[in-house]
Order: structure tokens, then sequence, then C-alpha cells
């Protein structure tokens, strides 16, 4: 397990995220058991009790949470599967969709409001950063229901299946959070479902409005049938994740699947939780959406299309490059394109227009897919040289090294840049393959 510690942790929630899959991923992945265990117990709850078992869902096989205390038959009714939200209070059975809930009808409920839960936290044996990030993910839960009930934040009261419920998820994933220290958290954008979801103020539209407070600039993916997101799930999403997106490049070292209670038509039911050693320093992250900038100009110098390509580098675009064509009457010309992420796509067109002919653009708005990169240097008997690390899903896929490097060096060392630059992909092969062979 020491090996899994300090890493970067990355979260799938492709199948959406609730806050018992958050646990079981982290403990299929590698944290024990006894952390979560020990922690939901350290909480003095009367009757709460926490296990783990072994869930298939479509082709994966991960780790169940279940959670139990007294009179859970009775009280599993039928609000887990339909969002049933009474006045002030936060009810953890949003996770309908990953639980399959018995359809009692006992309407004797127990209530916990915020106040006592944050008691709870202050008096419990728990690792200090473990009680912090819990809190954090509890005070978030609580701030959004106070706004949308308008209520005072430590009125918020939890329903008696909300209480044990969200204690031992909230509890347990931030132990099992702590237990790993990452050095960085990620995640893909939580895919949340579509559709609607019933409450008792009615019906709602996905993400219900909790979630959709709680995930407030947070890159989501609308996909999916009912709600696959929950409150409890975005809520940690919200206070763990450092930053969404792809991850880094990565030396994979542990995958973990947590799987929810109910069989999804579409998609597996799981998240999957991954650590793994960061390579490199991580290069900023590239825009998914650019616009293509395009000129035809047939009344300038051929010799002026270079300062214009390195004019539109200059102001930001990501990519420059032209091309010979035929206008009409046969009279040649050369088209020249730009990729502008768009905060920079003004000051491109500007650069178009100081450095060109042209009369005109054409535009065009594109998304685009990029790998996730990073830098390393590696050493050659000519100097370092920096090496762009591409990875998928933190698995890397090239090592290219940076051109301008290899010919700096090579001037410097009256060598032919080729040269240098073998030197550098075979120092990056060997940099890259020993640290896959370290454990």
């Amino acid at each position: 397990m020491k090996a899994l510690r300090g890493l970067h942790l990355h979260f799938e929630p492709s199948s959406g995220i609730a806050g018992d899959m958050a646990v079981a991923a982290l403990v299929d992945l590698g944290v024990p058991a006894a952390v979560v265990t020990s922690a939901v117990e350290a909480m003095g709850v009367r009757g709460l009790r926490v296990r783990f078992a072994r869930r298939k869902r479509g082709a994966f096989v991960g780790k169940g949470f279940e959670v139990d205390w007294p009179g859970k038959r009775g009280h599993e009714h039928d609000h887990d599967h339909d969002h049933h939200h009474h006045d002030h209070e936060h009810d953890h059975a949003h996770e309908h969709e990953h639980h399959a809930h018995a359809d009692d009808h006992d309407h004797h409920h127990e209530h916990r409001d915020y106040a006592e839960v944050k008691r709870l936290l202050k008096r419990a044996r728990l690792d200090a950063d473990a009680r912090a990030l819990a809190g954090d993910i509890f005070a978030r839960i609580a701030e959004v229901e106070a706004k949308l009930h308008g209520t005072k934040v430590d009125r918020v009261a939890f329903h008696e299946v909300g209480a044990y419920d969200s204690i031992a998820d909230v509890v347990g994933v931030a132990a099992a959070i702590t237990h790993l220290a990452p050095a960085s958290i990620g995640s893909l954008p939580p895919v949340i479902g579509t559709g609607h979801v019933h409450t008792a103020h009615g019906v709602m539209p996905v993400p219900a409005p909790a979630t959709a407070e709680l995930l407030a600039g947070v890159p989501v993916v609308f996909d999916g049938d009912g709600e696959l997101t929950t409150p409890t799930g975005a809520a940690i999403l919200a206070a763990a994740v450092d930053k969404f997106g792809a991850p880094p490049p990565l030396v994979l070292r542990a995958a973990g699947y947590g799987a929810g209670s109910k069989e999804l038509a579409d998609r597996p039911n799981v998240l999957r939780a991954i650590v793994g050693e960061p390579l490199g320093t991580a290069a900023p992250e590239a825009s998914p959406e650019v616009l293509l900038l395009e000129a035809n100009i047939d009344d300038m110098s051929g010799e002026l299309v270079a300062p214009l390509c390195e004019a539109l580098a200059e102001a930001g675009a990501v990519d420059v490059w032209s091309a010979p064509i035929l206008m009409k009457k046969g009279r040649p010309a050369v088209q020249v394109s730009a990729l502008a992420p768009p905060d920079v796509a003004a000051a491109v067109e500007r650069a178009f227009f100081h450095n060109s002919t042209t009369l005109g653009l054409r535009r065009r708005r594109l998304e685009r897919v990029v790998l996730a990169r990073s830098f390393v240097k590696v050493k050659t008997q000519h100097g370092d040289v920096r090496v762009k690390l591409a990875a998928l899903d933190g698995e890397v896929l090239g090592a290219h090294p940076e051109f301008e490097d290899c010919r700096r060096l090579a001037a410097r060392a009256r060598v032919p840049v080729r040269d240098v630059v073998a030197a550098a992909s075979a120092a990056a092969r060997a940099w890259l393959a020993a640290k896959r062979t370290r454990r």
C-alpha cells in the first residue's frame, strides 16, 4: 500500500458518481477496508455498520459499499427512489440511481441536523485531514440545502436514512483519500444523466437542484438515463478535486472499481479510480474549443507568408499552416490557416490583417480532443533536452523531443540536428522504462 501513497488520484465517473461508489472504488484500488470501517466506527453512531461486497456490473467486477443501521428495512422506502425532499433536509438517498431499496413505507423518522453532524465530527477520533475533508463535504451539502430551502445552515436536517448513509459515505471517502495522501486529485467531467427525477416538490430536471448547485463551475456531461451523479457524489468531487479533465501522463500503479447496486441499461454502473506516478511537469491545459481562421491570399509575395505565420503564432494561435492553391481564372494563391483558442481569437485576427493583404477572414468554430501532456528533461551527450509526453487515460503514447532545444544544442556542438533528436529520443525511452519498472 505504501507504493500507492503520495501519487496522483484520478476519478473516472463515466457512469456518474455516488458516495458509496467513491468509497468502494478507493478500497478496491488498494485502501485497506479497515481504514474506512475504523473511521465510520470512530463517529460513534450507535448501530451504524458498514461492509464491502463483491459486485459485477456489466463486464466489470468491483466492490460495493453497504451500510446497515437499526431498522434499516423499515426505513428504506420509496423516497429513496423518488427523491422526496422533506423541508430543510438533505436526503442522501439521492443515490437512488445507484441503490436498490425496499419499498416499505414506515414513516417514523429520526432527524440529525447539520449542527449535530458537526459535533459528531468534532469529537470523533479521526485523522485531522480526514476530519477536515469530511467537514468540507458536509458543509457544502448543508450550505446548498440551506440556500435551496431558505433555512439556516445549522438547521439543515438529515433524514435518518440520509444521516446514517451520508455519515458512512462522507467519512469513509474522506478517510480513504487521506490514507492515500495524493499529491494531486483529478477527475474526468462527471456524467450526470438526463431526464427528470420525482421529488416531494414535484418533477425536477436532472441534475437535481442540489447537484446543480454543488457542481457550479464544473464541466459535466449530460448522458445516460435518469440521475447518475448524486449530491453526495457531487460534493465529494467539488471538495476533493484539484482539476477536471483527462489524467496527466502517469505510470499507472493501481485501479479500483466502485459498483453501484443497480444495473444500468446502457453502461456498467461502476466508478473507476486510478492512482499513478505523474511523469514530468504538466503542460497548460489545452482549449477543447478553437476557432479556425483562414484566408486565401493571391496578391502578396510568398516571402511574406513566413513572417505572417510567425505573427499569428506570436498572437496566440496554437497551430498555423499554409498551402498553395489555385483560385478562379487559374490565379496562384496561398491559403493561410490558424487555430486560435476563443480568448486569443481577436488578437490572431488582428495579426492576420496587420501582416497580410487579405481583406477578410473565414471563421469556423471547432471542437477538438487533445491528449494530456507534460514535459520532462532528459540528459544527452550534447546537453539537456525537453521532451513532451502525450498520454491517453494516463498511458504515455508518445515522447517527442522539443525541436528548438535540439537545434540549439546541435548548433553549439556542430553536429546534425537529427543526431541530437535521436539521442534525446533514446534518453526519453530509457527514462520511461526506468519509471515503469520502479515499484
